[in-house]
């Protein structure tokens, strides 16, 4: 049967959506809450020897305190300058600049808590997140009060949902609590659901020694089940000091993947021929004209924006001029494609389809002979459909044999053993009332190497 082969991601997307949201990872249940249990403290605390003797708390003289430098505790300020440090995994858009990183798509606020969004953050397809975790030893007596074997991971969601939640860990041997987590929430735009990809190097640690230029940290940031990676203040060696001076920020990008979910299905039939059923391949021959016609439908729950089609015709197949027509419920008798050259450079844009709405585009072209070789040639004609950063395409084939001298007699094509039974596609596409269909084709485009490329059951050639 022709579709077009589900990525792994794509079979997951279909049992996620289901739930809506998908799982957190178990090894966040056994850490508590994400405030783990910890109080709050304002500056002002702190300053007043609430976790440590302090000058201001105990005089000039509180290094002699029997308590001193006191407790060392992460993230648990309530005014700090990410806001509440107990929410101190955030996000935000970024555009990758030509070094590969990531740069605020706004630039106001950038260090701002409202600017990272703390809880949830709603995504678009194909756009990059950058993600941070801010680690602050909330300790006010500096390299006296130092936090050991500091790790920081962060839990990627598996799955697709329209609801994502992204985790991030800390944990140091010598504070109390040994263990802190927070999350944030990604949330598509329209309910579509999506995964999210991790960008592999972009994982950096930055504070005042090493700058805002930042060092690279291992991909296994993204591995918290292995306990996540050291970090440090001016080394990887787990060492963080208290007090603002020694904060450090934590970040990695994800891109947001809608999990689209459509068919693409492509057939042929000879022009004017009596059997008008569609097919898989056709036998031709030079100076026929044949049919092209494929298939997209909307097989998922959302509505589909922007779909763009291509149509890709080989040599020795060429365009009948003004055969382009597009059917759907807007044209349930056609409409002929006035600008029909777009869909065969980088795409048209044929509008937005409900779930289980579809659409037909048919073209004629004629079989010539600019360079077939002698003996049996198959021409293979593809179609190919983008919704976001998804592309699907599948193909139909016109056989032909050029006879030369010294040819010798072709052999039957033997059927394609991929397609043993072909599923014949309706004569003219669905109009029920469920179908909302755009009816302009406008200037598009399909990058074939590019984005999240799922291909048909054939290879490209």
């Amino acid at each position: 049967m022709k579709t077009a082969i589900k990525s792994t991601l794509a079979v997951a997307a279909t049992a996620a959506a289901i739930a809506g949201v998908a799982a957190v990872p178990s090894l966040v249940s056994a850490w508590g809450d994400n405030g783990g249990g910890r109080p709050s403290y304002t500056v002002d605390q702190i300053n007043n020897g609430a976790i440590g003797p302090t000058e201001k708390s105990h005089g000039k003289n509180y290094k002699n305190s029997p308590d001193y430098p006191g407790q060392i505790i992460f993230n648990t300020i309530s005014d700090s300058v990410i806001g509440d440090e107990k929410n101190f995994v955030g996000a935000r858009e970024c555009v990758l600049r030509a070094d590969n990183r990531c740069e605020a798509a706004d630039k106001t606020n950038v260090e701002g808590a409202k600017y990272w969004r703390g809880n949830d953050i709603t995504v678009e397809d194909g756009k990059t997140y950058i993600v941070r975790l801010y680690v602050h030893n909330n300790n006010p007596n500096g390299v006296d009060a130092v936090a050991e074997n500091t790790k920081v991971a962060f839990s990627l969601p598996q799955g697709s949902a329209s609801k994502l939640e992204l985790n991030g860990f800390i944990t140091s041997s010598n504070a109390s609590p040994s263990k802190y987590w927070d999350y944030i929430n990604f949330n598509s735009k329209d309910g579509t659901p999506f995964h999210l990809e991790y960008v592999k190097g972009s994982a950096l640690l930055e504070n005042n020694k090493i700058g805002l230029g930042g060092l690279t940290l291992s991909d296994d940031v993204v591995n918290a089940k292995s306990g996540g990676i050291l970090i440090g203040y001016d080394a990887l060696d787990g060492k963080i000091p208290g007090c603002y001076q020694y904060d450090n920020f934590v970040t990695i990008q994800v891109k947001a993947v809608y999990d689209y979910d459509f068919i693409v299905q492509k057939e042929v039939r000879l022009a004017g021929d009596i059997d008008k059923t569609w097919k898989e391949s056709v036998e031709a021959k030079v100076g026929d004209k044949v049919e092209f016609q494929f298939e997209y439908r909307n097989t998922g729950s959302q509505t589909q924006t922007g779909v763009v089609i291509r149509d890709i015709l080989p040599s020795n197949l060429r365009y009948v001029k003004g055969t382009a027509k597009l059917y759907n419920s807007s044209h349930p008798n056609g409409m002929t494609i006035d600008n029909d050259e777009v869909i065969f450079q980088g795409g048209g844009n044929i509008g937005s389809y409900d779930a289980n709405a579809n659409a037909f585009i048919r073209i004629t072209a004629e079989v010539v002979d600019d360079d077939l070789a002698c003996g049996s040639n198959t021409l293979i004609n593809w179609a190919q459909v983008r919704v976001g950063d998804k592309t699907v395409q599948d193909d139909a084939r016109v056989h032909l044999t050029k006879v030369c001298e010294n040819t010798p007699d072709p052999e039957p094509t033997p059927p394609d053993p991929e397609d043993p039974e072909p599923t014949p596609t309706p004569e003219l596409p669905n109009t029920g009332p469920e179908m909302v269909a755009g009816g302009v084709i406008a200037t598009g485009s399909i990058a074939t190497a590019a984005g999240y490329y799922i291909a048909s059951r054939r290879q490209l050639r």
